[in-house]
């Protein structure tokens, strides 16, 4: 097992690719913490984990909310001793031309895509230091380097997210903790659903049309770039740090 005995918090993990992640990391070995704002989605995602003979525990956690992303890191602390991995996976999806963002979408999607994501790693690095290093692996996106029409909010924070990852890469190498980022192209998720019924398009049509982006002429599933996380989490990925994986099926390519 890949990840034994290792303290994992997964942020955003009730659903899509940070479910899978956290279902993943657990039959891999690690104790997860299931880091999510909604309560339901959750509590499911530890229950499967824990139908499946894993070990999890439920922290409730806005990540914009910088007390709790210390009730969180406390929480994982308290229920099993360390915290060895973060994953920043939760996000917010706010998409539009610049004219028509509010600055309270603003707001949202850089607290909880870029202040959040450095929330997290602020709490959990007093006990990554004491313990002699950890792993930190950041959801970034293709949209932190290519430009996409009515998509301003989004692209910026991701585009954040990865010089966040640069930049804490360089500050935490000291201290043995690795920093790395993965990038996904169109992924089969309920956020891309929402986005999806919040344009008025068809699914079925959608998932075609953005899988004929990709060379693989299909989208993604959370399961694959959850194995991505696994790489980056593990100790196969012991030489890197600061760098990002993208996982696109060659949508971005040309």
């Amino acid at each position: 097992m890949r990840l034994q005995n290792k303290v994992a918090i997964v942020t955003g993990s009730g659903a899509g690719i940070g479910r899978a992640t956290a279902e993943l990391f657990a039959k891999e070995g690690a104790k997860v913490v299931v880091a999510e704002v909604d309560e339901k989605g959750g509590r499911e995602t530890v229950d499967l984990i824990k139908k499946a003979g894993g070990q999890a525990a439920f922290v409730r956690t806005d990540v914009s909310d910088r007390k709790s992303a210390a009730a969180m890191a406390e929480a994982a602390v308290k229920a099993y001793g360390d915290v060895n991995v973060l994953v920043n996976n939760a996000a917010a999806f706010v998409f539009g031309k610049v004219e028509e963002v509010t600055d309270e979408q603003w707001a949202k999607v850089f607290g909880v895509n870029v202040i959040g994501y450095a929330n997290c790693v602020r709490e959990v690095l007093p006990h990554m230091k004491r313990s002699g290093g950890g792993v930190i692996v950041n959801l970034a996106s293709v949209s932190s380097f290519i430009a996409q029409p009515a998509f301003i909010p989004y692209n910026a924070s991701k585009g954040a997210v990865a010089q966040l990852t640069r930049c804490l890469a360089m500050d935490l190498a000291p201290f043995n903790i690795r920093v790395n980022g993965i990038c996904p192209g169109s992924v089969r998720t309920q956020a891309t659903d929402r986005h999806i019924a919040s344009l008025g398009l068809d699914p079925e049509k959608s998932y075609r049309d953005f899988g004929n982006d990709a060379l693989m002429k299909r989208m993604g599933m959370p399961s694959e770039i959850a194995n991505g996380a696994l790489f980056l989490a593990s100790d196969e990925s012991s030489f890197m740090t600061g760098a990002h994986i993208v996982m696109d099926g060659g949508a971005s390519i040309d």
